[in-house]
């Protein structure tokens, strides 16, 4: 899929070295074509609160665009049950 700047993207498997799964949400910041490979983007992934967690170059194949049916979540970097 061609994606274009500033588009939102879904990344589509877990990157466990930047702490991200799939599901996370990014934008796309920079395109890269490189003739006789899968067009790469780079994509910004932020927290919550707008904090970058993580800049990625990833190959097209791993992103999506978000449709109707996606629901945002939250997951926490530690995460503790209290009862």
């Amino acid at each position: 899929m061609d994606f274009q700047l500033y588009t939102d993207v879904i990344l589509l498997e877990d990157a466990p070295e930047e702490n991200l799964q799939a599901g996370d949400i990014g934008t796309i910041v920079e395109r890269h074509n490189i003739p006789g490979l899968e067009t790469g983007y780079s994509v910004e992934f932020f927290d919550m609160l707008g904090n970058t967690l993580a800049v990625l170059t990833l190959p097209g194949s791993l992103l999506r665009v978000p449709t109707n049916n996606d629901r945002p979540t939250v997951r926490s970097e530690t995460t503790t049950v209290k009862f």
